[in-house]
């Protein structure tokens, strides 16, 4: 039987130093979520397949990892984290009029081919704020999102700030159907204007609706885009969604974050499940988004308990990447030592390591043998970084 040493495409081993850094930036991550007052919660790495049915607005269901239990219910290993705690939130922790602060920690799985180069299994960590529909807390997740990146060490980043219900509010003045409104939410999204304007040629419409639509992929910048985005719509559910974003901005301004952040009213989620605000962070080293998020006032419906909700997750392997690139290291307070020894010194060495865990140092014994000499032991000490070296003689 052939050995096999490599991974499926898609998925990778993470080991030594860059396990480590990876680790510590979850730590950090984790932290700053948690000083937030958001509590743990873990759900399982595989649901049954409603859970990320098409009706609730997930991932397409061709991009889903599935198979089956032993009852024959069809299982789906998780694409996207918001749906899980949804369900769990829905079944355990909401009360009437109550508010949930959530954090989790896990991987993702998405078996997407177009994906050339991109993990299908990703780790994210993410919060979400339960029961909640005011202003306040929406800015308070972006707060949460730019304290979480300047703790991992990034000085330069952006977050780009958008409104789900502007384009919806835009689409149904404009009397759309769901296949011409899916295919210029595609174009819109990838700021195709071309492709926007020839979509539409055909298409009778109010010309300020046109130009509002043709408008959208340029729409992005500083307040200034949501005073551009004011004067091409009369529909009071778009001007709604522009105050909101407006309001946003100001307790940002509250929290000392706003240079962070900015608009773009073409940003639009492939998840259907968001009603409000959305946004992704982004910044050098890594053509993807290290954040995505946003407003879901109706997924919990789904589940069985109506409420609002906002929420994000952070891509850690992205982070991590674009922290690499832009040579950004976890500070990593290194207590690694090694004790070198040969066997008629064992027991000297075991009490020397007993000793020395005692004191919060980690220890890694290594044994002279006759395949592996006193030297090539200093040399693999060396390699490994430690920080104190004890040769038993």
């Amino acid at each position: 039987m052939q050995k096999i040493l490599h991974t499926p495409e898609g998925v990778r081993d993470i080991y030594n130093r860059e396990c480590e850094q990876k680790l510590l930036l979850q730590e950090r991550l984790h932290s700053v979520i948690k000083s937030y007052g958001y509590r743990d919660i873990e759900t399982p790495t595989f649901e049954f397949f409603d859970v990320f049915s098409k009706e609730v607005g997930t991932i397409p269901s061709r991009e889903l990892y599935k198979f089956f239990d032993r009852e024959g219910n069809t299982l789906v290993l998780r694409p996207d984290f918001t749906p899980s705690i949804a369900r769990a939130a829905s079944k355990y922790l909401l009360n009437e009029n109550s508010t949930v602060r959530l954090t989790y920690l896990g991987n993702t799985f998405i078996n997407n081919s177009s994906y050339q180069g991109r993990l299908k299994e990703n780790t994210q960590i993410g919060a979400e704020l339960i029961g909640d529909d005011s202003v306040d807390a929406d800015a308070e997740i972006i707060a949460l999102v730019i304290q979480s990146l300047l703790n991992s060490g990034l000085k330069e980043f952006q977050i780009s700030l958008g409104h789900a219900g502007f384009f919806r509010a835009l689409a149904e003045a404009a009397g759309l159907d769901d296949a011409l409104m899916a295919e210029l939410k595609e174009l819109v999204a990838n700021k195709n204007t071309f492709g926007v304007e020839k979509l539409l040629a055909g298409h009778p419409m109010d010309e300020k609706l046109r130009q509002a639509f043709e408008s959208l992929p340029k729409l992005f910048g500083g307040e200034e885009a949501l005073e551009r985005a004011e004067a091409l719509t009369d529909s009071q559910k778009a001007l709604d969604a522009l105050a909101r974003l407006r309001e946003i901005y100001r307790v940002l301004k509250v929290y000392g974050v706003e240079q962070y952040v900015s608009f773009d009213l073409g940003m639009l989620s492939r998840y259907m499940y968001y009603t409000g605000i959305v946004f992704r962070g982004y910044t050098f080293g890594t053509g993807d988004a290290i954040i995505k998020g946003g407003r879901y006032d109706h997924l919990l419906g789904h589940f069985g308990k109506e409420a609002p909700a906002v929420g994000f997750v952070t891509v850690v392997d992205q982070l991590l990447s674009a922290l690499t690139r832009q040579k950004i290291t976890q500070p990593v307070s290194s207590r690694h030592c090694m004790i070198i020894y040969e066997q008629e010194k064992r027991e000297q060495a075991i009490c020397k390591a007993s000793e020395l865990r005692r004191d919060g140092i980690d220890v890694e014994l290594v044994r002279i043998t006759d395949t592996r000499t006193r030297e090539d032991c200093r040399a693999y000490a060396e390699a490994s970084s430690c920080v104190l070296v004890v040769e038993m003689k």
